[in-house]
């Protein structure tokens, strides 16, 4: 009751204009969610600037950087042309966004993102920003708000934090301008997608829904940067730290692996060679050659040690209307 009663008035604020959303010189394409991690939010993240950057404009990704050394510190992780920061000093996400859009977009961590806007505009030749998590962050104004809705616990429970997954009331969705269905291949029968529908629309209004599904790319050592086309042994362990780990062992199922063992750490885990250890141990008593586990993990296992073959999945979205979030995502660049 106290943080729904917090999310209300802090809304109220904004609404009346006691509070004021700053708007930047550039045009500013929001991707947030209603839930808590989890919800495939990066992939669309990397979706947009690739669409952005095919538009043939400088792109800046903003983000605050969850799990970082230092929060309250601004790390420019990739320029652009550069890898600037590790994971450890950047972020998991942010540093997989920057390796994965590098050439195509910059990528800076800071919980200040108008402060690092105005900064990238200036330094950067930045004329297009992407703000990462930013349904909530009522302080930048942005031409875009896309909302992320996880086809497999789009409510998060249907409670507020503490007690449920939702950072703010349902009610939230209205300010959504486009929605976004992640992990549709998981959630079941063509019905309850139709159904999802429907009730984002009772909560959104008349808003563009686009759904989207996870397609692998394909899998990349961990200790090498080339990537291989299929498994190389059958059966596999899969391990992660993400907010959805389930996702990732259904995804993994549907490509057609045989999974023996699995392992859950927490989301953004900083991992040690003990836990890599006891990783390649249980997994190996289980029966595994392989181990397989997320890009975002990946970022974090490099100079640890793996007894046992280790690959990263490599992902990106799919959607069921891609020319309509094209043109969308095209609309709010051009228009601003």
């Amino acid at each position: 009751m106290l943080y729904g009663a917090a999310i209300r008035a802090r809304r109220m604020l904004y609404q009346r204009g006691l509070l004021r959303s700053e708007r930047i010189s550039a045009p500013v394409i929001s991707v947030g969610n209603l839930t808590t991690g989890g919800t495939g939010k990066t992939p669309l993240v990397e979706s947009i600037a690739r669409l952005v950057a095919a538009e043939g404009k400088r792109v800046c990704i903003l983000t605050r950087g969850y799990g970082r050394k230092d929060p309250r510190q601004r790390v420019v992780v990739s320029d652009g042309t550069t890898l600037l920061a590790d994971a450890n000093t950047a972020g998991d996400e942010p540093r997989l966004l920057a390796e994965s859009l590098l050439g195509l977009a910059a990528v800076i961590s800071d919980a200040d993102r108008v402060s690092a806007a105005r900064w990238a505009a200036a330094n950067l030749a930045t004329e297009v920003f992407i703000l990462d998590d930013g349904f909530q962050h009522l302080k930048i104004a942005r031409d875009l708000n896309i909302l992320v809705v996880d086809a497999t616990n789009p409510w998060g429970g249907g409670q507020l934090l503490p007690r449920g997954r939702l950072r703010e009331p349902l009610n939230g969705m209205q300010r959504a301008d486009c929605v976004v269905i992640t992990h549709a291949d998981q959630a079941g029968d063509i019905g309850s997608i139709s159904s999802l529908k429907a009730r984002i629309a009772e909560l959104a209004g008349p808003k563009p829904v686009i759904t989207s599904r996870v397609r692998t790319r394909g899998l990349t050592p961990i200790q090498q940067a080339t990537a291989i086309a299929g498994t190389p042994a059958e059966p596999i362990g899969a391990f992660c730290g993400i907010g959805n780990p389930d996702s990732f062992f259904a995804h993994l199922k549907l490509d057609g692996h045989s999974i023996c063992y699995t392992r859950k750490f927490a989301d953004h885990q900083i991992y040690q060679q003990s836990d890599v250890d006891q990783v390649v141990a249980d997994a190996r008593s289980s029966g595994a050659q392989i181990l397989l586990t997320t890009a975002k993990d990946a970022v974090k296992l490099r100079a640890l040690r793996f007894d046992l073959p280790c690959y990263a999945l490599d992902i990106e979205l799919s959607f069921g209307e891609e020319t309509e979030l094209s043109q969308i995502v095209r609309a709010a660049v051009s228009a601003a």
